[in-house]
């Protein structure tokens, strides 16, 4: 069987993050979406996205095809209904379409000829940016007991004092000497090439991702995800990193989402809860006004390729888009729009061409190419957002 995840009106929903990737990219847990999806069917998986996205992300089609909605995430029982559907049947969810069977996309996301089945359990979604570090925990949990299982560790220095070393794995190459590693209230995983350096007190969950590094001292609670390729240290609370970022000082990091390719500065911190203990409101990009997350708890929200100076202070719940540049003293609005420039005292527009140069800087640092591919996506975000920018 061919499978195609794609975006569902849960997209909007998921901005910044789904400017420049399907909603399949997103990662929780241990792995992105798309990388579970395949696990868990052992086969390759392609994308029905946003047209300026699909020449990165391309889709496949078969004869016949099981498309599944990117924004669920795979279990035993949901696999099973999937691949129980006959030609033209539809799954739902509380009303919410988790997949159907046919040979063709249907991209008006019409099903009158399609039947219906109904799933009869509760699957792990994620609907709102908010989702992705709330419901990290649920996430990482599956994914270590899926990755882990009949599988044994590589070996645990001495070096280092653990508390229920059962439940902390390391992968082939991993590194970690002279810390503290509890996995009381959650897996800790270590992944291939990952290092922890001298000093550094981890507490359970946590998904240290392959190529990763803790630098020497970090503090971090879960559950946190650590993506690929990424840098962090100082303290980090109850957070999710997609990959090729760096958090690489002090400063305190918590109830956040970073993309890919941000970096934030020496010192800088971000406000997870607010003065007077109420929820958090956080700026959505489809109704164009701040909606009540429920949460008590909610820090930043940054897109891809954005970064912060030294001693950058963040307010509870600051949405910062793609490519912005946050440099000023002071703390800035909480909803940055992409492609801005500045801080508390004002922001100008972050020109495309400044901005690629830096882009080509950073990621030839990690050995990555910066592309027309690449290129061409970021255009398309400067294009469609500017009518956030005032500027």
């Amino acid at each position: 069987m061919n499978y195609v995840l794609f975006d569902g009106p849960e997209r909007e929903n998921l901005l910044p993050f789904t400017f420049t990737r399907p909603v399949g990219e997103i990662r929780l847990g241990i792995l992105s979406i798309r990388e579970k999806w395949e696990a868990y069917l052992k086969a390759s998986i392609s994308y029905a996205t946003q047209d300026y996205l699909s020449v990165k992300y391309p889709l496949t089609t078969d004869l016949e095809n099981i498309f599944i909605n990117g924004s669920f995430l795979p279990d035993t029982a949901l696999i099973f209904a999937l691949d129980s559907l006959e030609l033209n049947q539809v799954l739902v969810y509380k009303e919410r379409l988790v997949g159907y069977r046919s040979k063709h996309i249907q991209k008006e996301s019409v099903f009158d000829d399609f039947e219906q089945i109904v799933l009869s359990h509760s699957p792990l979604e994620i609907e709102f940016t908010w989702d992705i570090f709330s419901k990290n925990g649920e996430a990482l949990e599956a994914d270590f007991e899926f990755l882990t299982k009949g599988r044994k560790s590589q070996p645990i220095s001495k070096t280092n004092n653990l508390i229920h070393p059962e439940r902390i794995f390391l992968e082939e190459g991993a590194k970690v000497e002279y810390s503290i590693l509890n996995a009381t209230d959650g897996p800790i995983y270590i992944g291939k090439n990952a290092e922890i350096w001298e000093g550094s007190l981890i507490r359970g969950g946590l998904a240290l991702c392959d190529y990763a590094v803790i630098k020497m001292g970090g503090k971090l609670y879960g559950p946190t995800t650590i993506g690929p390729h990424s840098k962090v240290c100082g303290e980090v609370s109850n957070s999710v990193i997609f990959g090729y970022s760096s958090k690489g000082h002090e400063g305190y990091l918590g109830n956040a989402v970073l993309g890919e390719w941000c970096n934030i500065g020496a010192d800088s911190n971000n406000s997870n809860l607010k003065n007077n203990y109420a929820r958090v409101r956080l700026w959505n990009y489809a109704t164009e006004k701040f909606e009540q997350t429920g949460l008590q708890f909610c820090g930043l929200m940054m897109g891809d390729h954005s970064k912060t100076a030294i001693n950058t202070m963040l307010n509870t719940g600051t949405v910062v888009g793609v490519n912005v540049n946050v440099y000023t003293p002071g703390f800035p609005r909480n909803f940055i729009p992409s492609f801005s420039w500045g801080g508390a005292s004002g922001f100008s527009t972050y020109m495309p061409e400044k901005a690629y140069e830096a882009a080509a800087v950073m990621m030839a640092r990690r050995g990555v190419v910066f592309d027309e591919v690449e290129a061409n996506i970021l255009n398309h975000v400067f294009e469609i957002t500017k009518k956030w920018r005032k500027y």
